[in-house]
């Protein structure tokens, strides 16, 4: 009775679970997608599992039953690992239980004897594996002069620094402090408020007025204004130890080009509070000459 609930309880499990999840995997557009429905899969998993783990338990009885059912009647079953304890046997070498007699030494001390087994083969085979790889290694590179691992990294370096100076060259859409231009288109410029707002205005207004950071709607500029310097200190932020953080971490280039538009274009209008003036003017001569 206590068996026939147990199943009726099992078949009852197997097939509500099965139902929930395929109906749990109809909902969503990619249902084998994992990213999108971890949870299902998750469930999925864990109902895989306890069929797997219900089979295994029923194995291991049945065997369990077998073997006691053998030793009330007397069998002594075939042993069907003996090819394994024999592969074992020579892969370790180790003796019998019943031939340690052969290899027990003469010294013991206070009633404790040693036994003179030999290396397992594995062992052995991987101490002259660590040999051939020490005299490899001093060939290598001590006898050859092979490169080191600093050397190895400094090479490592050199090649990614070509690497990024071939891309730099090449890439048609890579915005740098070299090639940024200055934006006045008002989708660019409404993209470069928003970051403002979110990221900037916290220290220098939302008008630009200044608060912690300077007054961005005068001519002084602390480290250089025109867009290329105004998006150089945005890239890398300011004076070492009292000024902006670099955004390059947090912000794309493209990002970091619109909001020094927009910086740009807060100049000359008229903020609410206006900080007073920080560094020096900013002449038209100037950014002519550096550009």
């Amino acid at each position: 009775m206590k068996r026939t609930f147990q199943s009726t309880i099992y078949v009852i499990f197997v097939i509500t679970t099965f139902i929930a999840l395929s109906k749990a995997f109809m909902v969503y557009e990619n249902p084998f997608s994992v990213y999108e429905n971890p949870l299902v899969w998750l469930a999925l998993i864990g109902f895989v599992l306890v069929i797997v783990l219900k089979e295994v338990v029923n194995v291991l009885a049945v065997n369990k039953a077998r073997l006691l059912q053998n030793e009330k009647e007397g069998i002594v079953p075939e042993e069907s690992d003996a090819w394994v304890k024999k592969l074992l046997s020579k892969w370790t070498r180790a003796k019998h239980i019943d031939q340690e007699e052969e290899i027990i030494l003469d010294h013991n001390y206070d009633g404790i004897k040693e036994l003179d087994n030999t290396l397992p083969p594995w062992w052995v085979y991987m101490f002259y594996a660590t040999i051939v790889f020490a005299v490899v290694y001093l060939v290598r590179f001590h006898v050859l002069d092979g490169d080191s691992q600093i050397m190895e990294y400094e090479n490592a370096v050199a090649q990614a620094k070509r690497d990024v100076s071939i891309y730099k060259a090449t890439a048609t859409d890579l915005i740098t402090a070299e090639n940024v231009t200055l934006l006045t288109a008002p989708t660019d410029l409404k993209r470069g408020k928003a970051v403002f707002n979110l990221n900037c205005a916290s220290c220098h207004l939302a008008d630009g007025g200044g608060s912690i950071g300077p007054n961005l709607t005068d001519k002084y500029w602390i480290l250089g204004g025109g867009i290329k310097n105004v998006f150089n200190t945005v890239a890398n932020g300011g004076r070492d130890g009292k000024g902006m953080i670099a955004w390059n971490k947090t912000l794309k280039a493209a990002d970091m080009a619109k909001v020094s538009s927009y910086v740009l274009s807060l100049q000359g209008t008229i903020p609410a509070t206006s900080k007073a003036p920080q560094g020096e003017i900013w002449e038209d001569s100037k950014k002519e000459k550096e550009e």
